[in-house]
């Protein structure tokens, strides 16, 4: 099955239903499959051919929804953009996907003019309303165009390259292909609950597959989607009250703003059936708090990676229990989801006993083709059919995953994913460092906190805010970190000489466990 096929079934099936709501307008599903075989039309006129990659850098709206299909439609390949990351590292991406066309929203307009120098790109469209910046595109221009036939190819063909962080200090494409997105869209419908009524909020960012995966799904069954163009507590309670979401998906620090915001209890929440969390460590006093304040609110855990095409593991509602005997499941990350095969492995591949910890490895439909240009970091973690996963973990006896510790040092903040290696390649690009080592440090707030221990060179000035402000002009803002050591000793070191993290992370996380529940 292919992804254009989700939005060939909806209009066949739901064409008078309403598709998408953003900014108070409102698409059905059949005027929304007339637009994405025009924009399709449109990218072919500007030399778009199946196969090439086409980038997108903007917000969550209606609009970003059709694009992405109508990439698919054109027999192209997507490439979300990260809309959280610095210049730089999106300039990064670009180059290593080497896409021919950029989407851009107003919100990036200007940082676009940055981009414009990649070799590969041959046109930017304008993905907004009003006035078009000089240089681009139109994208109602695309919508005028005469509408073409479905292009999008076989199931096994590449459908998107999604970045994510890189242990080695640079972002990889995660290559997924149609079947790879759209048989965990499937899982979501079957597992998640996913219906032809759902009206469904899109908080998550859609570069993520926390925002594809659902997308999919929810074009599968004909519900609707309700866009906000990124997450605000506020944006989000008045979006739910005034359109009668009844499922979101949520990272756990924005359930935490919303429950700790002014407004809370103003706006009429009551509307949610269901609510997904999943991404970062969720406290499990937040989650019971939330539990007894939102109690027509069924709660869902899931676990995944972008290299699985999101979902691995589900914890469902009947789980989330305060007392008896499935409490305790409460803690674990679920088992695994329908099709999917989940093992704990020590360091040869082997599978071990019930209750030990190893990695966690995974074998199904929804596991990546491989990383994009990287054929080495590929090998390292596809092995014999199974997904190395990185993360520490044990199973018990009735197949409930329990997540103990993150096994590639990725730090989880705010439900998003920073690799220490990107973050230490950025600090040592400072003239003036000699050692650097990033470890998570606990945070309320967002649950882990990127932190720097530095050593300068010999008679070299430097401080914390030196070190953040350089981080500044490489990296995101939320890669950056939010505290610096600076240490005249050298950092302790294995008998290999790698630098001891262990011992470093030892010393800031006394009192604390450092889990994923």
């Amino acid at each position: 099955m292919k992804l254009t096929q989700a939005l060939i079934s909806a209009v066949q099936l739901r064409k008078d239903a309403p598709g998408t709501i953003h900014a108070g307008r409102s698409r059905s599903w059949k005027e929304i499959g007339r637009r994405v075989a025009c924009v399709a039309g449109g990218l072919r006129r500007l030399g778009i051919e199946p196969g090439d990659r086409v980038a997108i850098l903007a917000h969550n709206s209606d609009l970003y929804i059709e694009a992405l299909y109508a990439i698919a439609w054109a027999g192209a390949v997507a490439v979300p953009l990260n809309t959280r990351w610095a210049v730089a590292e999106n300039a990064y991406a670009i180059d290593d996907s080497t896409p021919k066309l950029l989407l851009v929203d107003k919100a990036f307009a200007e940082i676009a003019s940055a981009l414009r120098g990649a070799k590969s790109l041959t046109a930017m469209v304008y993905l907004d309303e009003g006035q078009v910046p000089d240089g681009m595109q139109g994208y109602d221009e695309l919508v005028a165009h005469a509408p073409i036939e479905d292009a999008s190819g076989a199931y096994n063909d590449l459908a998107g390259i999604f970045y994510t962080g890189g242990t080695t200090g640079f972002p990889k494409g995660v290559m997924l292909s149609h079947a790879n997105i759209v048989y965990e869209s499937l899982v979501w419908i079957y597992a998640l609950r996913f219906r032809e009524d759902t009206r469904y909020l899109h908080s998550a960012g859609m570069f993520h597959l926390a925002g594809t995966s659902p997308m999919i799904a929810l074009t599968l069954v004909g519900g609707t989607h309700v866009t906000i163009p990124k997450f605000e507590p506020e944006l989000a309670m008045k979006t739910i009250a005034e359109h009668k979401v009844d499922y979101c998906l949520f990272v756990p620090t924005m359930l935490n703003m919303m429950l700790n915001h002014p407004s809370f209890g103003t706006y009429d929440l009551s509307s949610v059936r269901d609510c997904e969390y999943g991404a970062s460590p969720m406290p499990d006093a937040l989650l019971v708090k939330l539990m007894r304040v939102l109690p027509s609110w069924r709660f869902h855990q899931g676990y995944g990676m972008t290299e699985s095409a999101a979902l691995a593991t589900i914890l469902p509602w009947e789980y989330h229990a305060l007392e008896g005997p499935l409490a305790s499941k409460r803690k674990s990350a679920g088992r695994a989801a329908p099709g999917v095969e989940i093992r704990i492995v020590d360091p040869a591949g082997n599978e071990v006993p019930r209750g030990t910890v190893g990695e966690i490895a995974i074998r199904g439909a929804g596991v990546m083709l491989g990383y994009w240009r990287k054929p080495e970091e590929s090998a390292r973690v596809l092995r014999n059919g199974w997904l190395h996963t990185g993360d520490g973990a044990w199973m018990d006896e009735d197949g409930f995953v329990y997540i103990v510790d993150r096994l590639k040092d990725m730090i989880v903040s705010g439900g998003e994913n920073v690799y220490s290696g990107e973050v230490e390649n950025a600090i040592f690009q400072h003239e003036h460092v000699k050692e650097c080592a990033v470890i998570a440090v606990p945070d309320p707030q967002w649950g882990e906190a990127v932190h720097a221990i530095v050593v300068p060179k010999d008679g070299a000035r430097l401080d914390s805010e030196m070190v953040i402000a350089h981080c500044r002009t490489l990296i995101a803002g939320y890669k950056c970190p939010r505290s610096v050591d600076i240490r005249l000793e050298p950092l302790p070191l294995t008998g290999s000489g790698k630098i001891m993290k262990s011992a470093l992370r030892e010393e800031k996380w006394q009192g604390y466990t450092r889990s994923v529940n």
